[in-house]
Protein backbone atom coordinates (compact mmCIF):
# COMPACT_ATOMS: atom_id res chain seq x y z
CA UNK A 1 0.00 0.00 0.00
CA UNK A 2 1.32 3.81 -1.47
CA UNK A 3 2.19 6.63 0.88
CA UNK A 4 -0.20 9.46 0.79
CA UNK A 5 2.73 11.73 -0.32
CA UNK A 6 6.52 11.27 -2.07
CA UNK A 7 8.33 12.75 0.93
CA UNK A 8 11.57 9.70 0.07
CA UNK A 9 13.56 12.38 -0.50
CA UNK A 10 13.35 15.21 2.20
CA UNK A 11 12.33 13.23 5.24
CA UNK A 12 14.20 14.12 8.73
CA UNK A 13 12.47 11.58 11.35
CA UNK A 14 10.62 8.38 11.44
CA UNK A 15 8.21 7.19 14.06
CA UNK A 16 6.45 4.12 14.59
CA UNK A 17 2.83 4.56 16.06
CA UNK A 18 1.32 1.52 17.53
CA UNK A 19 -2.29 0.54 19.21
CA UNK A 20 -3.86 4.05 18.90
CA UNK A 21 -6.96 4.75 19.92
CA UNK A 22 -9.17 7.80 18.34
CA UNK A 23 -11.52 9.25 20.46
CA UNK A 24 -13.76 12.31 18.67
CA UNK A 25 -16.29 14.17 20.01
CA UNK A 26 -18.59 17.20 17.87
CA UNK A 27 -17.85 20.39 19.21
CA UNK A 28 -19.85 23.99 18.44
CA UNK A 29 -18.05 25.69 16.07
CA UNK A 30 -18.20 29.20 18.43
CA UNK A 31 -16.25 27.37 21.41
CA UNK A 32 -13.15 26.32 19.29
CA UNK A 33 -12.58 28.86 17.15
CA UNK A 34 -11.02 31.46 19.74
CA UNK A 35 -8.84 28.49 20.32
CA UNK A 36 -7.48 28.60 16.79
CA UNK A 37 -4.62 31.10 15.41
CA UNK A 38 -6.19 33.75 13.11
CA UNK A 39 -4.76 32.42 9.56
CA UNK A 40 -6.20 29.09 10.04
CA UNK A 41 -9.29 27.76 9.19
CA UNK A 42 -11.63 26.07 11.58
CA UNK A 43 -12.19 22.43 9.13
CA UNK A 44 -15.76 21.34 9.85
CA UNK A 45 -17.92 17.99 8.69
CA UNK A 46 -21.59 18.55 9.02
CA UNK A 47 -21.49 22.31 10.21
CA UNK A 48 -19.32 20.88 13.27
CA UNK A 49 -15.70 21.26 14.55
CA UNK A 50 -14.30 18.14 16.07
CA UNK A 51 -12.60 17.38 19.19
CA UNK A 52 -9.84 14.39 18.88
CA UNK A 53 -8.12 12.89 22.30
CA UNK A 54 -5.46 10.34 20.37
CA UNK A 55 -3.93 7.95 22.56
CA UNK A 56 -1.27 5.71 21.63
CA UNK A 57 2.49 4.25 21.85
CA UNK A 58 5.50 5.89 20.49
CA UNK A 59 7.84 2.71 19.46
CA UNK A 60 10.75 3.88 18.20
CA UNK A 61 12.13 7.95 17.10
CA UNK A 62 14.42 7.80 14.12
CA UNK A 63 16.25 10.39 12.77
CA UNK A 64 17.57 10.31 8.94
CA UNK A 65 21.02 8.66 8.64
CA UNK A 66 20.64 6.76 11.92
CA UNK A 67 17.63 4.80 10.94
CA UNK A 68 18.53 1.94 13.14
CA UNK A 69 19.02 2.85 16.06
CA UNK A 70 16.14 5.14 18.17
CA UNK A 71 16.63 8.46 19.23
CA UNK A 72 14.44 7.61 22.55
CA UNK A 73 13.17 5.13 24.44
CA UNK A 74 9.82 3.88 23.99
CA UNK A 75 6.74 5.96 25.36
CA UNK A 76 3.14 6.81 25.23
CA UNK A 77 1.38 9.96 24.39
CA UNK A 78 -1.53 10.99 24.55
CA UNK A 79 -2.79 14.36 22.38
CA UNK A 80 -5.68 16.57 22.07
CA UNK A 81 -6.38 18.09 18.65
CA UNK A 82 -8.89 19.61 16.25
CA UNK A 83 -8.62 20.35 12.11
CA UNK A 84 -7.81 23.12 10.34
CA UNK A 85 -6.99 23.90 6.83
CA UNK A 86 -4.69 26.71 5.55
CA UNK A 87 -4.60 27.95 1.91
CA UNK A 88 -6.66 24.62 0.98
CA UNK A 89 -4.42 22.41 3.10
CA UNK A 90 -5.88 20.21 5.53
CA UNK A 91 -4.44 19.36 8.36
CA UNK A 92 -3.82 19.13 12.65
CA UNK A 93 -3.61 21.73 15.07
CA UNK A 94 -2.85 20.45 18.54
CA UNK A 95 -4.24 22.20 21.52
CA UNK A 96 -2.11 19.75 23.62
CA UNK A 97 0.41 16.59 23.57
CA UNK A 98 1.51 14.54 26.87
CA UNK A 99 4.34 12.69 27.12
CA UNK A 100 6.45 11.13 30.17
CA UNK A 101 9.85 11.68 28.08
CA UNK A 102 11.46 15.15 29.02
CA UNK A 103 13.93 14.59 25.47
CA UNK A 104 10.58 14.47 23.74
CA UNK A 105 8.42 16.89 24.91
CA UNK A 106 11.54 19.40 24.90
CA UNK A 107 12.41 18.75 21.50
CA UNK A 108 9.13 18.74 20.00
CA UNK A 109 8.24 21.91 21.58
CA UNK A 110 11.54 24.28 20.10
CA UNK A 111 11.56 22.31 16.91
CA UNK A 112 8.11 21.62 15.62
CA UNK A 113 6.60 24.80 18.49
CA UNK A 114 4.09 22.00 19.89
CA UNK A 115 2.47 22.77 23.09
CA UNK A 116 4.17 19.57 24.81
CA UNK A 117 4.03 18.81 29.05
CA UNK A 118 4.86 16.78 30.72
CA UNK A 119 2.72 14.13 31.94
CA UNK A 120 2.94 10.57 34.16
CA UNK A 121 1.24 8.09 31.53
CA UNK A 122 0.33 4.32 32.16
CA UNK A 123 -0.64 2.28 29.07
CA UNK A 124 -0.97 -1.57 29.11
CA UNK A 125 -2.62 -4.58 27.72
CA UNK A 126 -4.04 -6.72 29.84
CA UNK A 127 -7.07 -9.62 29.01
CA UNK A 128 -9.56 -7.42 28.82
CA UNK A 129 -8.24 -4.87 26.07
CA UNK A 130 -6.21 -1.63 26.92
CA UNK A 131 -5.62 0.79 29.84
CA UNK A 132 -4.54 4.51 30.18
CA UNK A 133 -4.14 6.60 32.86
CA UNK A 134 -2.26 10.06 32.53
CA UNK A 135 -1.77 12.89 35.09
CA UNK A 136 -0.54 16.25 34.11
CA UNK A 137 2.45 16.80 35.98
CA UNK A 138 3.82 19.97 34.10
CA UNK A 139 4.67 23.03 36.49
CA UNK A 140 4.21 25.15 33.47
CA UNK A 141 0.39 23.90 32.60
CA UNK A 142 -2.24 25.94 34.02
CA UNK A 143 -4.72 23.05 34.83
CA UNK A 144 -3.25 19.60 36.14
CA UNK A 145 -5.61 17.25 33.42
CA UNK A 146 -5.79 13.60 33.10
CA UNK A 147 -7.55 10.95 31.24
CA UNK A 148 -7.91 7.22 32.16
CA UNK A 149 -9.62 4.81 31.22
CA UNK A 150 -10.23 1.68 28.94
CA UNK A 151 -10.69 0.31 25.55
CA UNK A 152 -11.40 -2.68 23.38
CA UNK A 153 -10.53 -3.27 19.69
CA UNK A 154 -13.28 -5.22 17.08
CA UNK A 155 -11.24 -7.87 14.81
CA UNK A 156 -12.81 -6.62 11.50
CA UNK A 157 -9.99 -4.30 9.84
CA UNK A 158 -11.02 -1.75 7.30
CA UNK A 159 -9.88 1.53 5.36
CA UNK A 160 -11.84 5.05 5.56
CA UNK A 161 -14.11 5.35 2.55
CA UNK A 162 -13.51 7.99 0.54
CA UNK A 163 -15.69 10.82 1.44
CA UNK A 164 -16.65 9.55 4.84
CA UNK A 165 -16.72 10.99 8.74
CA UNK A 166 -13.54 7.93 9.34
CA UNK A 167 -11.35 9.34 6.65
CA UNK A 168 -11.59 13.17 7.63
CA UNK A 169 -11.08 12.70 11.25
CA UNK A 170 -8.14 10.06 10.84
CA UNK A 171 -5.95 10.61 7.16
CA UNK A 172 -4.43 13.74 7.69
CA UNK A 173 -1.45 14.33 6.64
CA UNK A 174 0.00 17.86 7.92
CA UNK A 175 0.31 19.94 11.42
CA UNK A 176 0.29 23.35 11.59
CA UNK A 177 2.10 25.46 14.68
CA UNK A 178 2.31 28.82 15.75
CA UNK A 179 4.97 30.11 18.04
CA UNK A 180 4.64 33.62 20.23
CA UNK A 181 6.05 35.87 17.27
CA UNK A 182 3.06 34.97 15.48
CA UNK A 183 4.48 32.80 12.73
CA UNK A 184 2.77 30.14 11.51
CA UNK A 185 4.19 26.83 10.56
CA UNK A 186 3.64 23.62 8.55
CA UNK A 187 5.26 19.90 8.97
CA UNK A 188 4.49 17.56 6.38
CA UNK A 189 3.98 13.70 7.61
CA UNK A 190 3.21 10.89 5.33
CA UNK A 191 2.11 7.33 6.22
CA UNK A 192 -0.09 4.66 4.42
CA UNK A 193 -3.66 4.69 4.81
CA UNK A 194 -4.89 4.08 8.53
CA UNK A 195 -6.15 0.06 8.91
CA UNK A 196 -8.96 0.90 10.88
CA UNK A 197 -11.43 -0.80 13.27
CA UNK A 198 -14.11 -0.52 15.19
CA UNK A 199 -13.52 -0.08 19.01
CA UNK A 200 -15.59 0.49 22.58
CA UNK A 201 -14.21 2.50 25.30
CA UNK A 202 -14.83 3.48 28.88
CA UNK A 203 -13.43 6.63 29.82
CA UNK A 204 -14.00 7.50 33.44
CA UNK A 205 -11.96 10.70 34.08
CA UNK A 206 -11.41 13.48 31.25
CA UNK A 207 -10.06 16.97 32.10
CA UNK A 208 -7.86 17.37 29.24
CA UNK A 209 -10.25 19.82 27.43
CA UNK A 210 -10.76 21.79 30.59
CA UNK A 211 -8.15 24.12 30.25
CA UNK A 212 -9.46 25.31 26.76
CA UNK A 213 -12.92 26.59 28.45
CA UNK A 214 -15.40 24.48 27.89
CA UNK A 215 -16.54 20.97 29.96
CA UNK A 216 -15.71 17.60 28.04
CA UNK A 217 -18.80 16.42 26.04
CA UNK A 218 -20.86 14.05 27.73
CA UNK A 219 -21.99 11.97 24.62
CA UNK A 220 -20.41 9.16 23.51
CA UNK A 221 -17.25 9.68 21.29
CA UNK A 222 -16.79 8.43 18.38
CA UNK A 223 -14.15 5.69 18.26
CA UNK A 224 -11.73 3.83 16.22
CA UNK A 225 -8.50 1.93 16.47
CA UNK A 226 -5.65 1.10 14.79
CA UNK A 227 -2.63 -1.49 15.38
CA UNK A 228 -0.45 1.58 13.88
CA UNK A 229 1.82 2.48 10.93
CA UNK A 230 5.57 3.99 10.56
CA UNK A 231 5.44 7.44 9.25
CA UNK A 232 7.66 9.98 8.24
CA UNK A 233 8.40 13.64 8.60
CA UNK A 234 9.32 16.61 6.91
CA UNK A 235 11.15 19.58 8.63
CA UNK A 236 9.11 21.82 9.69
CA UNK A 237 8.65 25.36 7.62
CA UNK A 238 7.18 28.88 8.28
CA UNK A 239 4.38 29.33 5.85
CA UNK A 240 2.63 32.83 7.12
CA UNK A 241 2.88 35.25 9.74
CA UNK A 242 0.21 37.13 11.84
CA UNK A 243 -1.02 39.84 14.24
CA UNK A 244 -1.41 38.30 17.19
Amino acid sequence: MEFHQDLSKNWIMKQSWRNLLFAHWPIPVNLIRPLIPKPLQLDTYECYAWIGIIVFFIDGIYLRGIPRLPLFAKFPEINVRTYVHYNGKPGVYFLSLDAPHWATYTIARKWYRLPYYHSLIQFWKDHSGFNFNSVRSDRKSPFLAGFNGNFMASSRVFFAGEGTIDQWLTERYCLYSVNKKGNLFCGDIDHIPWPLQTAEADIYKNTLVTPFGFEPPKTQPLLHFSQGVDSVFANIKRVGKYTI
